[in-house]
């Protein structure tokens, strides 16, 4: 893919901690680089669902679009049994729409097909941040893991009410990848259901905590595990991937208004591979890996007309 340069540039980092560079010290990589309009868009909306997620408690009475802007820090493990981590900082415009079925809401992509007292079926997207190989210790002169955007259909269940006042939902969502950064090549499909406590508390705060699972088909599986014969070294011996459980992860995200117009967030995960298909690949470093992230949003414009819940 040839990309088109953005008219911004973000910072990023490749920090190490394994092997030599453990042994002297976290070696960091730092590099600006630009990237194309798609990926530009697939981050911005990947913005938009942290956000969102963040702020799904206090979405009742929400205005039917908005526009504004978002800061983000995120510290992110490359993939899950990478023992090094990706981190980026960047400031994007977001928007939002809340209608009936159009919708640009939540982690919300496009359509709601449908939505019921119980029920909810719609459009999901989720994405992460690639990572070069040459900044990867484990993936020395194997093709890079590019910015990979999730797209697919998604059940929303919602089980009641939780301890605290809060509420439980399931969430089965089965999805498409696809790499931005290699012209929307697309590298197989992810099952991930999860388990959600959501709650807003009388001081203002929302916040979820959840449990789930990913489970991937070979060919995803192929992307994250595979290393094949001509790939292969002393240090890392030919593998061939299997679909099934990518990773386990605990999650928690939580959001607070400091004004009308501006709010804070933030989120974090645990991923686990123990008893996962591919727990035994050589590019696997590290068992349990942690992704954090942090930011502002400011609402520049809104609607006087309320949107759909």
């Amino acid at each position: 893919m040839s990309p088109l340069a953005c008219g911004f540039t973000l910072y990023s980092k490749c920090s190490t901690e394994s092997d030599a560079a453990y042994k002297k010290g976290a070696e960091v990589v730092k590099r600006p680089f630009k990237i194309s309009w798609v990926e530009a868009a697939a981050i911005i909306a990947s913005s938009l669902v942290l956000i969102s997620s963040a702020m799904a408690q206090v979405q009742a009475a929400a205005p039917l679009w908005e526009l504004g802007g978002v800061a983000i820090g995120v510290s992110q493990q490359a993939y899950p049994g990478s023992d090094q981590k990706v981190s980026k900082a960047l400031a994007l415009p977001f928007f939002v729409y809340r209608g009936e079925m159009l919708r640009a809401d939540r982690d919300t992509a496009g359509i709601r097909a449908l939505k019921t007292q119980n029920f909810e079926i719609d459009i999901g997207v989720a994405g992460s941040f690639g990572a070069g190989s040459g900044s990867l210790d484990a993936r020395q002169g194997m093709p890079e893991l590019g910015t990979l955007v999730e797209l697919g259909p998604r059940l929303k269940w919602n089980l009641g009410a939780a301890p605290g006042n809060g509420r439980w939902r399931a969430e089965i969502p089965l999805r498409g990848v696809f790499d931005l950064s290699n012209q929307v090549e697309h590298k197989g499909l992810s099952f991930e259901p999860k388990l959600i406590y959501e709650r807003q508390s009388t001081s203002g705060w929302s916040y979820n905590a959840s449990i789930g699972a990913i489970f991937a088909d070979t060919k995803l599986a192929q992307t994250f595990y595979e290393v094949n014969s001509a790939q292969a070294t002393a240090m890392r011996p030919a593998y061939a991937a299997t679909s099934g459980l990518i990773a386990w992860r605990l999650g928690t995200s939580f959001s607070r208004s400091l004004s009308r117009d501006w709010r804070l967030f933030g989120f974090a995960r645990v991923d686990t591979v123990a008893g996962a298909a591919n727990e035994f690949s050589p590019l696997v470093r590290q068992t349990t890996g942690a992704t954090v992230g942090m930011g502002v949003s400011y609402n520049w414009l809104r609607s006087e007309q309320r949107g759909q819940d």
